[in-house]
């Protein structure tokens, strides 16, 4: 008779995973992978609005987060925080990117044209991590600004000449925007 062997799961707490990665163990970033890959998934779909970009773009900020893990610096905020920025800028980085653009320009029209639900901003199955119920707790005009830097990768400037507002309107709208946002999400820690 076979014996089952039973495995024994390890939960590490975010130190003991950070010395891992520090050390290039494998167990560490196959840990990495399988307890933040939903999260940091959420996050790029909702930026790049395409579960094809989002998987090929996961796997590049699982890269960058291995080999940049010497960067992290806890005294400058949370692990989680930081793997946030880092697959958040990639994914605005990939739009931004030329290769992107042209492949936007070099879609067959009518892929393009019938395939809006896959690129639509208003795709809420995309939220893995329950952040459009902290955004509802936002004024539209905050939401809006949130949404215009963090998923769509407008810089101020950009954001004051889309909404015809000055700049400095713009740096204190988003600003209390940020800080409303502290607020709510000291609910979900």
């Amino acid at each position: 008779m076979k014996r089952k062997t039973r495995t024994i799961k390890t939960i590490y707490s975010e130190e003991e995973l950070i010395v891992l990665l520090k050390e290039k163990n494998e167990v560490g970033f196959h840990y990495l992978y399988d307890h933040y890959a939903g999260a940091l998934y959420g996050v790029i779909l909702r930026i790049v609005q395409s579960k094809e970009y989002t998987e090929e773009i996961i796997q590049d900020v699982f890269v960058k987060i291995w080999n940049s893990i010497q960067q992290y610096d806890s005294s400058k905020g949370r692990f989680y925080t930081w793997m946030i920025n880092i697959a958040r800028n990639t994914a605005i980085d990939y739009l931004k990117s030329k290769s992107f653009q042209n492949n936007l320009k070099n879609q067959p029209l009518p892929d393009f044209v019938y395939n809006t639900t896959e690129l639509s901003t208003s795709n809420h199955s995309s939220d893995y991590i329950g952040f459009n119920n902290v955004l509802e707790g936002l004024e539209v005009d905050k939401q809006e600004l949130i949404n215009l830097a963090y998923y769509q990768g407008y810089t101020q400037n950009e954001i004051s000449e889309k909404l015809k507002i000055p700049l400095g309107t713009v740096k204190t709208k988003m600003r209390n925007a940020l800080m409303k946002l502290k607020d709510l999400l000291k609910d979900y820690q």
